[in-house]
């Protein structure tokens, strides 16, 4: 890990911010290439109606369109909470270097937490995951939200 690691984590966490804001899990990512962000995101499947809207997805989606090509050789992403089957699978499709994650995910994190995808050998492309960034921050984040959610709601 490096200290730009924490760098772009802080970055993927404002992300996460907004989508607190927005009334979604406050998840957020970015993607980087050669020391510039290329692609942003945050959680939106609850405004958008979208259930592939998740922050990673639509990150992946913005450097796409920036770079003008689907594959996404040479970026790495970072996202505050440990990714999903749906979103490793649009990763290994992008072709990402490297993915960086803050907190784990117990119940749907695919790195580790519930299986580790991304170290299926069958499968034909591999990139660097690593975890743990800035994983007390992200995680607070996440046990704050649903707190708040938890006082909001009716017993």
């Amino acid at each position: 890990m490096s200290p730009s690691d924490d760098a772009y984590m802080r970055e993927a966490l404002a992300l996460a911010q907004h989508a607190w804001d927005a009334g979604e899990v406050p998840v957020g990512a970015v993607v980087v290439m050669d020391g510039v962000v290329v692609g942003r995101g945050f959680n939106q499947p609850i405004s958008s109606n979208d259930p592939t809207t998740h922050a990673e997805i639509v990150a992946l989606r913005d450097a796409a369109r920036h770079l003008k090509n689907y594959r996404l050789v040479d970026c790495e992403l970072y996202v505050t909470l440990e990714p999903c089957m749906m979103c490793v699978g649009a990763m290994l499709h992008a072709r990402l270097k490297r993915v960086v994650f803050g907190a784990c995910d117990p119940k749907t994190g695919v790195c580790g937490s519930v299986i580790n995808l991304p170290a299926e050998e069958k499968l034909n492309h591999h990139a660097k995951f690593e975890g743990g960034v800035l994983s007390e921050e992200c995680g607070a984040m996440l046990k704050a939200f649903f707190q708040s959610r938890r006082k909001v709601l009716p017993p």
